[in-house]
């Protein structure tokens, strides 16, 4: 088992100060990078602190919810912002200290995340997130990602089997030619795009049926500004299809509105439906049919799972894919 003096010799400080650094001592000054540098080393030889191996019952849980976006996305997107809520409210009613940091908010996370007991990390998140994380805590869960089912808890929702729902609703009232409007997301220093399963599943459910139009696909950001602006151009491009799945219930309303703007009547000329199921969608004109996420669930679920691993020891890693539900309202009849 690995040492303090292990660390301190590989890190380049002393004995004194990796014990210090580990157990969180704020009265110690040393530079954000000689602790990062700490936290490396010990992650790399799985070092375990004094109050990582004898945890005091009594004392108050501290959890980390470690949030993708940052908090102008946030307010862009609701999506994300719920299941944080669900996460908070979950640890408010367990009387579990929560520290909330917004990824693309901060450079540094050491001061935030050094004496955590585990972390809720909500969204997506890269290989070289993975790595940091690890120099922090082992206990994490991640909710709307599973980047390593082997390894790591996590709460997902089924997006093939929502898209194939959709879909296959769209057919049954007799439309063929449907649209959609999707969003792309980017992780890493590199902002590398990640692929959507909902688009994923869409482009394979169309080919299969051989009713596949690449030109009815437009792909932008998860906010209502782009949702007006690709139907705008669908719009202007003619030939409009007669429904249209849109990736979020943002877009939705920007592409509703689009519609509207060009005296194209939503649902009489063109169904839509959305995704998430936000509170004001079904105060919308009309009211949004949509594919409903659980979404604060979603966050308690994810509470519950990180308190598994820090009380019980669990050491074999859970998955749980949470279902979905097709609402149907007035946009899409």
């Amino acid at each position: 088992m690995a040492t303090l003096k292990d660390i301190a010799k590989l890190a380049g400080v002393s004995p004194a100060t990796v014990s210090r650094v580990l157990n969180c001592d704020n009265s110690l000054s040393v530079a954000d990078e000689t602790k990062k540098r700490i936290f490396e080393v010990a992650a790399e030889l799985d070092y375990k602190t004094v109050k990582q191996r004898n945890k005091n019952p009594d004392r108050r849980l501290k959890v980390g919810v470690i949030h993708w976006y940052s908090q102008k996305q946030e307010l862009e997107d609701p999506y994300y912002y719920t299941i944080r809520k669900g996460v908070e409210e979950e640890c408010f009613d367990k009387k579990i200290e929560v520290t909330t940091v917004f990824r693309n908010d901060d450079s540094s996370m050491i001061n935030k995340l050094n004496d955590l007991d585990g972390a809720i990390a909500i969204g997506k998140f890269s290989k070289e997130d993975l790595k940091e994380f690890s120099m922090y805590f082992s206990n994490i869960v991640f909710v709307d990602s599973s980047p390593d089912e082997k390894k790591y808890d996590s709460v997902v929702i089924d997006f093939k089997k929502a898209m194939l729902e959709v879909l296959e609703h769209l057919l049954d009232l007799g439309h063929s030619k449907i649209g959609f409007i999707g969003g792309r997301e980017c992780i890493g220093r590199n902002r590398e795009p990640i692929d959507d399963e909902r688009e994923i599943a869409y482009h394979k459910f169309m080919k299969n049926r051989e009713i596949y139009d690449p030109d009815c696909v437009y792909i932008g950001r998860f906010i209502a500004e782009d949702g007006y602006n690709l139907m705008k151009k669908a719009i202007e491009k003619g030939n409009l299809p007669t429904a249209f799945f849109v990736a979020s219930d943002t877009m939705a309303i920007g592409a509703i509105k689009a519609l509207y703007e060009s005296n194209i009547n939503v649902p009489g000329d063109v169904c839509i439906i959305g995704f998430n199921d936000i509170p004001t969608a079904k105060y919308f004109v009309p009211p949004l049919s949509t594919v409903k996420v659980y979404t604060e669930f979603m966050g308690a679920t994810a509470v519950g799972l990180l308190l598994e691993r820090i009380n019980e020891n669990r050491e074999i890693p859970k998955k749980v894919v949470v279902p979905t539900k097709l609402i149907i309202r007035e946009s899409c009849k």
